[in-house]
């Protein structure tokens, strides 16, 4: 099974080198993209350096800043336009640990996507304060009572596709960004009959860097949730 792992950055000069190299001694057949949407701190040159060790990192820069799922989306067609069979999204800021990656391909041999689940055994998160918690956890109930997928970790950004998901799914037509770009593709891909796996991971809060959480994204989340529903009772977008 041929990987591909892509890993959106925007300043993330601080934790991109500690990803690449625990990526590459996981498995240095593995095959990472790093999607960067020009970040001012030098993170793609830091990976342009890094590329000199590892031939199979990858690089694509992007004009400007444009959004979390606008950049998965780039990550994604890349991918397809290449010959890769499983497709690995996940953070940048080792919030996502890499170790998890061989479990999580593993569950493609009988699932098509498989999610890194903080919510599948109660709650998996560290450093996180009890507010953003709160939040968190209660937007994910929010999602699957108001979508019907079930689904406990829907927010939840570390995930491994089979390739046929991606290749099914209009990725032009995605309509969301931020937190609701995971919602949405989750969406997607079980309206389409596909067969889903939660599997339970530990979250760890950045300790470096800054979060790219804000108001905007929470309140697109809280839309699209509602978007969805329609979509699902009228048949639309399957």
């Amino acid at each position: 099974m041929k990987t591909l792992i892509i890993s959106p950055t925007y300043n993330e000069h601080k934790n991109i080198a500690t990803l690449v190299e625990h990526l590459f001694r996981i498995d240095p057949e593995y095959h990472l993209l790093i999607v960067d949407d020009s970040s001012p701190d030098g993170t793609g040159d830091i990976v342009r350096d890094l590329q000199k060790k590892h031939p199979n990192l990858h690089l694509e820069v992007r004009a400007k800043k444009d959004g979390l799922g606008r950049a998965y989306i780039h990550g994604f067609h890349w991918a397809l336009s290449r010959d890769y069979d499983s497709i690995v999204q996940m953070d940048a800021d080792m919030s996502h640990d890499p170790m998890e990656i061989p479990a999580m391909l593993a569950h493609l041999n009988n699932h098509d996507l498989v999610i890194g689940s903080r919510y599948i055994h109660g709650v998996s998160v560290v450093n996180w304060p009890i507010r953003r918690l709160v939040l968190s956890y209660g937007a994910n109930l929010y999602s699957r009572i108001a979508t019907g997928m079930p689904i406990k970790d829907a927010t939840g950004g570390y995930k491994a596709w089979s390739r046929k998901v991606l290749a099914s799914i209009d990725l032009d037509n995605v309509k969301s960004s931020g937190y609701s770009f995971q919602i949405e593709m989750n969406f997607r891909a079980w309206i389409k009959g596909y067969r889903l796996k939660e599997h339970a991971i530990i979250f760890i809060d950045r300790t470096i860097g800054e979060s790219k959480m804000s108001r905007s994204i929470m309140f697109e989340a809280v839309w699209m949730v509602w978007r969805l529903r329609i979509w699902r009772i009228f048949g639309w977008n399957k």
